[in-house]
């Protein structure tokens, strides 16, 4: 491995592990018009935004579904009780399913430049659509009509 590849791959890793920083403080995020993104790496940072929004929506969702579970809990019999439970169950094999196929979905790029956005994509894609799913969850039948 040529040392100019052993230091690409040094910077693609630092990216990926202070991704979710630049998230936190908008005022030290690179400026990037993520309407315009052209260079690899400012499709990363917007594929990498794309997915720390959904994330965010994504928890503030899965409070609200938490919630409804707790309450669900509250209205049934002791030995009926379970809700809650099963949602964390859930959510916690649901991470592990994310984390793994976007990584494995990581690998159509591995240790190329565009690794990053294609596992941020993945995990943009995957998260939206389970904040969907916990709101459809937490609203039961009725919400669904």
């Amino acid at each position: 491995m040529s040392l100019k590849v052993l230091a690409y791959s040094a910077f693609v890793a630092t990216v990926l592990m202070c991704g979710s920083a630049y998230a936190q403080n908008d005022a030290d995020q690179p400026k990037v018009d993520c309407n315009k993104a052209e260079t690899q790496m400012d499709m990363n940072i917007c594929a990498q935004r794309d997915y720390d929004k959904a994330d965010k929506a994504l928890n503030e969702q899965y409070k609200k579904t938490r919630a409804a579970m707790v309450a669900t809990d509250a209205d049934l019999e002791a030995d009926q009780k379970g809700a809650e439970k099963a949602l964390i169950k859930a959510q916690r094999a649901w991470v592990d399913y994310r984390d793994g196929q976007c990584d494995a979905e990581g690998f159509e790029a591995r240790g190329g430049s565009m690794e990053p956005m294609l596992v941020s994509g993945c995990k943009a894609t995957l998260t939206k659509q389970r904040t969907k799913e916990l709101k459809t969850l937490a609203d039961g039948p009725e919400g669904a009509q």
